[in-house]
């Protein structure tokens, strides 16, 4: 069965956003696939969620084959009590409806990708896979050094600075060029 395995701390300025610290090793943790919905939720049992926009990929073969955009969910508040207490984030990053994806879409290299997310048409986040502390490559090789990368798994590579919480009713639309080519586009209405 298919999983999500997400990076975490992956762009420094959303290290520096959060007031983390910039880890020693790879975070790594996972979404069950419970946690994917089309449906962009502003609110989990009466909390607030935050969105994280995210350059994902898709496993065939062992390798990634495919590229498209991501939204991450978080609980914040639930998050940072989690971590003030050394704590997994599972309640925080991986409950029912915190994985939102766009298409996927065949890719030929692993370099070069951009991406947008406007709120309303109000650009909130930019990332760049330049921005990233670890490469595509990286990360898989960091992955396979303890799980397995099966068909149809979904890698989430982290987000840069300008996360922020959902307000509900608002267009949220990302968008994805590699090599300065547009590659795809989606909107999500928030409820």
């Amino acid at each position: 069965m298919p999983k999500i395995i997400c990076i975490g701390r992956n762009y420094l300025e959303h290290i520096k956003e959060l007031n983390n610290l910039v880890p020693e090793q790879t975070v790594i943790f996972c979404k069950p696939m419970s946690s994917a919905a089309d449906t962009l939720i502003s609110q989990f049992n009466g909390e607030a969620c935050h969105y994280e926009t995210e350059l994902c990929f898709k496993i065939s073969d062992g390798e990634i084959t495919q590229a498209g955009l991501g939204l991450d969910l978080t609980l914040r508040q639930t998050q940072a009590s989690l971590k003030s207490k050394g704590l997994p984030w599972e309640r925080a990053k991986a409950f029912n409806g915190s994985a939102l994806f766009t298409d996927f879409v065949e890719i030929s290299s692993l370099s070069d990708f951009s991406f947008t997310l406007t709120v309303d048409n109000v650009v909130k986040q930019q990332g760049h896979s330049h921005m990233m502390m670890l490469t595509p490559s990286q990360i898989v090789s960091e992955i396979k050094t303890f799980m397995t990368l099966e068909d149809g798994d979904i890698i989430m590579t982290g987000t840069p600075a300008g996360v922020g919480e959902v307000e509900i009713g608002k267009q949220y639309t990302v968008e994805l060029k590699q090599h300065d080519k547009p590659l795809l586009r989606h909107s999500w209405i928030s409820q």
